[in-house]
């Protein structure tokens, strides 16, 4: 029975248990007796010794990856051997639990075929079952063999290397005298340990990217997984998240922040009543609006009303812009990056590009307080810039306030309900898309408070009632929706996960899904169906596909239920 604990993106920590045995992933098989599972070498070949059985994974037809000969799985006790090269063509029978690659070794050395042969075992096997690959595993590679969805390896590559006088650690490679078989499998054991500790905390990518600096070929699988995996990747990503580092120009591509910049390039619109766009530097602190900078800025921008015609967008690397009205959604309340004052010619068109299309959705006048970020995007379009030395000198200040009441001159500024209203569905069509933001916020919907505490309220038209339909809070980082605005939301087909026909007592837990929206993802609001009506809106806590596969975990944490 496999019961996954932990989530990073692809990698995970796993419970396998058969019986009253155990163990935890990523695990090492090795060759000690003592071990539920362990590899042993016979006259016929090698046996894996799983949980009490005994499974060949050398077949009589030792196929390589290059031979272009599909073998065909061969399946004992749970466990299905299948080796190199992998088609997809023969079917993974049902009763197996854990799927063995024993000749993963010929991938060492070309990274588009690790990808490549990763991906596809794993979408074909889906998410219920363990994927060992032996023959592969080092200290410096397990970090990312892991985050691709690998969840068992042994230990051979490491010791053989060790017998060859080869010091194998997370850091790279060293020569060394005598045999160090044993060190290198027991760094290989606590590499595990680490690999473990970053996915429960949701942060194993800047553990990869860490490792993936340690040898050529690890640099080319990861930056080839990010491209030709980065479907693949989004899948599993979080729509919430802890705070992570981006140290790194790969750690640029990680997927959650291509995923944002997608949505806002996408599905994210600026408020229609904006009219004035203010171009403001990030801050160290996150969310920015409670940055000490941003607070100064604030203290420049809202001196009267002309403030509702400013749309604050904050230009920053990795994300390229944050709209003001997202500085609490994930990720732009969560990354830390190095400051130099030195761009990357990646970042640089990055920025670029992200400001276009912001400037694409029409403005009437361009202020720019950026200071000398600016060299990256003035040739844009005109622009005013108003930055004497730093953005947040006195100077500086009065020159952004005398900018923003003279650009807006003349114009007519909006009303501070119509700024909310407005705000509420640029979130909205970010986090959900247009139709659902257009459902939710119709002509009876407003919303009340102070960002980022804003509910979102709708007038019941047979009574004097109000009901609130969703609210968006900084702690969540999103919109929440209550029962009513999940009523909404599912009459187009949004977020839904059918459960089958039980009474819930708590969560619903991934036993009790029939289906999902395959467009689900951790963190997303879920909404629970049963026999076509809304019975619980939640929190995804699994993908909409992992939800389907697997038989243990809670899939939805319910927020609501029907009464």
């Amino acid at each position: 029975m496999l019961n996954v604990i932990g989530r990073s993106q692809r990698g995970r920590t796993c419970e396998y248990s058969r019986g009253d045995s155990s163990i935890k992933t990523p695990f090492i098989v090795s060759g000690d007796d003592a071990d539920d599972i362990r590899i042993s070498a016979g006259p016929e070949g090698r046996i894996l010794h799983f949980f009490g059985s005994e499974v060949p994974i050398d077949q009589k037809l030792l196929t390589s990856v290059s031979s272009r000969k599909d073998a065909e799985p061969f399946c004992k006790d749970g466990a299905c051997v299948i080796r190199l090269p992998f088609s997809g063509e023969h079917k993974i029978p049902g009763e197996a639990e854990a799927v063995v690659v024993p000749n993963a070794f010929e991938l060492r050395n070309d990274a588009r075929k690790l990808v490549e042969s990763v991906i596809k075992i794993r979408e074909n096997i889906g998410y219920n079952r363990l994927l060992c690959m032996f023959g592969i595993a080092e200290p410096s590679s397990a970090a990312l063999l892991a985050y691709m969805g690998v969840d068992v390896f042994d230990d051979s590559l490491a010791k053989a290397a060790g017998s060859m006088g080869i010091r194998s650690i997370p850091e790279g490679e060293i020569w060394s005298e005598g045999n160090v078989s044993s060190e290198n499998a027991a760094d290989l054991r606590e590499e595990c340990g680490k690999i473990a500790a970053f996915t429960e905390a949701g942060r194993l990518r800047e553990l990869v990217d860490q490792r993936a600096a340690s040898s050529p070929a690890l640099t080319a699988a990861l930056r080839i997984f990010d491209d030709a995996g980065y479907r693949y990747q989004e899948e599993c990503c979080s729509t919430v998240g802890t705070r992570f580092a981006c140290n790194t120009t790969q750690s640029l591509r990680r997927p959650d922040l291509k995923i944002y910049r997608e949505k806002v390039s996408e599905r994210y619109r600026k408020p229609e009543h904006k009219r004035i766009l203010l171009l403001l530097p990030c801050s160290a602190k996150k969310p920015y609006h409670i940055s000490k900078s941003h607070k100064a800025f604030a203290s420049a921008i809202h001196t009267a009303q002309h403030d509702t015609l400013v749309h604050e967008v904050i230009v920053t690397s990795p994300l390229g812009i944050v709209p003001r009205e997202l500085d609490v959604l994930y990720p732009a309340n969560s990354y830390d990056i190095p400051v130099t004052g030195e761009w990357k010619c990646q970042e640089k068109e990055m920025i670029r590009s992200m400001v276009s299309g912001i400037l694409s959705q029409g403005y009437e006048k361009v202020i720019c307080h950026l200071g000398d970020s600016a060299e990256l995007v003035r040739d844009l379009t005109d622009m005013e810039e108003t930055v004497v030395g730093d953005p947040t000198t006195p100077a500086s200040l009065k020159n952004l306030d005398e900018a923003l009441r003279k650009a807006a001159k003349g114009m007519e500024p909006a009303d501070y309900a119509v700024e909310r209203i407005e705000s509420v569905r640029s979130i909205l069509m970010f986090q959900f898309g247009k139709e659902a933001a257009d459902a939710l916020m119709d002509g009876s919907t407003y919303a009340i408070g102070k960002f980022p505490y804003w509910k979102i309220i709708r007038d019941d038209p047979g009574s004097k009632e109000k009901i609130q339909m969703g609210m968006l809070t900084p702690e969540r980082g999103m919109i929440s929706l209550t029962m009513e605005g999940a009523e909404v939301v599912a009459r187009i087909g949004k977020n839904i996960v059918e459960m089958t026909d039980f009474e819930m007592k708590g969560n619903l837990f991934a036993v009790g899904v029939l289906n999902a929206d395959k467009d689900l993802r951790p963190g997303d609001e879920a909404i629970v169906m049963l026999n076509g009506e809304v019975a619980a809106v939640g929190v995804a806590m699994m993908s909409g596909r992992e939800m389907v596969d697997l038989k243990r975990g809670i899939a939805v944490k319910v927020r609501h239920k029907k009464k």
